[in-house]
């Protein structure tokens, strides 16, 4: 199994560009299943979870064609109505089973996979309400769930979590649905509005993207055509982070500074200088900074998948910072390994950590437990005196494309041993 070994302490310096985002391409992906046409998908981040969600895809009946970062997809029939063992290995492949639903009446599957916050813990109850109140019949038997509908019809639906991938599912579920569908306590992260805004370009009907109340007035067919996928904000915000931490002058280019407003306003307060435009992120390296503490929440709050990046961060910071995770259970584990380099972290609850600033990392042993906590390791180890090792990278590469070479390029000591 692949590793990487990192030698410490790191200074980097440069231009570093931000990738298209894993959660907009995981989500427009399957939205190709909704037209008979061929959808071109440009800025397409070259992924493990992007490359399985393909494979998915050409498992339904897709014919796909890449090049680089452009992918063409096209779905003229309906090959198959199950999501097989791939689902097992892919959070994400939930999302399939709207687009399936709407357009080929029914869809099999099993509890999606993922990483280890999210394999068999994460609840998908608000799918199964969400599509029986669109008048699906939802049945499970030995582990896999049957979802079948002659004909979706709309309705009104209140999500009592507010849940991007639940969103995103029963919006693109009702696009071809009979009627009007309201639903309500809509995720609104920029990522849900791309997506409703190439749908509409496409013959949809949605209103309230990226607002708590969505409104989706259901039509005969969907079309296909042009996706560019959106700058990664959670690559771009850890990168922020990455150089805050090792204290480097980096700039960010074709990213959106925009979609991190809570990030930035904390580089504000903490004394953390940057220069933001419309599409470029520069931070400057920092003496010091003052420790702040963090409570995640859905956008535009706090991101859940920016916190271990942060924690990192306040391990550096001058002062006592409180890290309060509210949206995954065990996402406070990996902070056992940062101890074990040498921070000062004290775990009050599952769900809360103190974190004493600043303190000296020294190189481990580590393994990356989740995509989010590998890539804390990784920065983790940038910092760190001496050889950091980081097993199970196959979690990293999930979402952050040839992140060692691109790293490298700025200056950094880290290897791939295969």
């Amino acid at each position: 199994m692949a590793k990487f070994i990192i030698e410490g302490p790191s200074h980097l310096t440069g231009d570093i560009a931000v990738k298209g985002a894993k959660n907009s391409a995981l989500k427009i992906l399957p939205a190709a299943l909704l037209s008979d046409e061929k959808i071109t998908i440009k800025n397409l981040p070259k992924i493990e979870d992007v490359d399985l969600a393909i494979d998915l895809l050409e498992v339904l009946g897709a014919e796909t064609r890449r090049d680089g970062d452009v992918l063409e997809v096209q779905i003229k029939e309906i090959k198959n109505v199950e999501l097989n063992s791939l689902a097992n290995k892919l959070r994400a492949s939930i999302v399939f089973t709207g687009p399936l639903l709407a357009r080929a009446g029914e869809v099999t599957f099993p509890h999606p996979g993922g990483c280890v916050i999210g394999a068999g813990t994460r609840p998908i109850d608000l799918f199964l309400e969400g599509f029986k109140a669109l008048g699906a019949e939802v049945t499970e038997s030995n582990g896999y769930y049957s979802i079948k509908a002659k004909k979706l019809k709309g309705a009104e639906y209140f999500f009592t979590t507010v849940s991007v991938t639940g969103t995103e599912t029963l919006m693109m579920a009702a696009v071809l649905a009979d009627g009007t569908t309201v639903l309500k306590n809509c995720a609104c992260e920029p990522e849900i509005s791309a997506l409703a805004d190439y749908l509409n370009r496409q013959g949809a009907k949605i209103s309230g993207a990226g607002t708590p109340t969505m409104t989706i007035n259901g039509v005969k067919k969907i079309s296909a055509g042009i996706f560019t996928i959106i700058p990664d904000r959670i690559e771009a915000g850890t990168l922020a982070i990455l150089a805050a931490a090792t204290k480097s002058t980096l700039t960010m280019t074709d990213c959106r500074p925009a979609h991190l407003e809570i990030l930035l306003n904390i580089f504000k307060k903490i004394g953390i200088k940057f220069e933001a435009g419309a599409d470029y992120l520069k931070i400057f390296a920092p003496d010091k900074f003052r420790a702040y503490s963090i409570k995640t929440h859905e956008y535009p709050g706090f991101p859940t998948d920016l916190q271990s990046p942060y924690t990192v961060l306040a391990t550096q910071a001058s002062g006592v910072s409180i890290i309060h995770e509210t949206i995954y259970d065990r996402r406070l584990l990996y902070t056992d390994m940062l101890a074990q380099m040498g921070a000062d972290i004290i775990m009050c609850d599952p769900h809360r950590v103190v974190v004493n600033g600043p303190t000296k990392l020294y190189g481990r042993k580590l393994t990356s437990p989740d995509l989010r906590a590998g890539i804390a390791m990784i920065i983790a180890g940038l910092i760190a005196e001496g050889k950091t090792e980081i097993d199970n990278i196959y979690q990293i590469d999930r979402g952050y494309e040839n992140i060692d070479s691109r790293l490298r390029a700025l200056g950094a000591k880290i290897a791939r041993l295969e």
